[in-house]
């Protein structure tokens, strides 16, 4: 496994659950692809507009159980854990990446709440 690719991608990944980057249109603009979506874990279906259009969740998370499954040269498939420290539940969540115009995008992501503990699903 490529854990230089694998540190990239978590620190894309931190970016993506940052507040600071959350309240950045122009970030949030760069993170995501074009043809972006997501199933959040409210249950509805977002694209990229309406992440930029209506905003993104808020709140203070910390990610947990990193993976990542290569699906290709360009496409990675992405799991871990959040705790969401704001909104007091936890999700399991996925993402796929891919290397778009020479740098790795965020193209879909879903969100699932859990009643899992931090303590439960930690490894190691």
């Amino acid at each position: 496994m490529n854990q230089h690719l694998k540190q990239h991608l978590q620190e894309l990944e931190k970016m993506h659950i940052s507040i600071d980057v959350r309240k950045s249109r122009e970030e949030l603009d760069r993170l995501l692809a074009d043809a972006f979506f997501e199933i959040g874990s409210s249950g509805y279906m977002l694209d990229k507009n309406k992440c930029l259009e209506s905003g993104v969740g808020l709140t203070e998370m910390s990610l947990h159980n990193y993976e990542i499954y290569p699906l290709a040269s360009d496409v990675v498939l992405t799991t871990y854990f959040i705790v969401d420290k704001m909104r007091n539940r936890n999700t399991l969540r996925s993402s796929i990446w891919k290397r778009i115009d020479g740098r790795w995008q965020l193209y879909f992501h879903q969100g699932t709440i859990t009643p899992l503990k931090l303590n439960e699903v930690l490894k190691g």
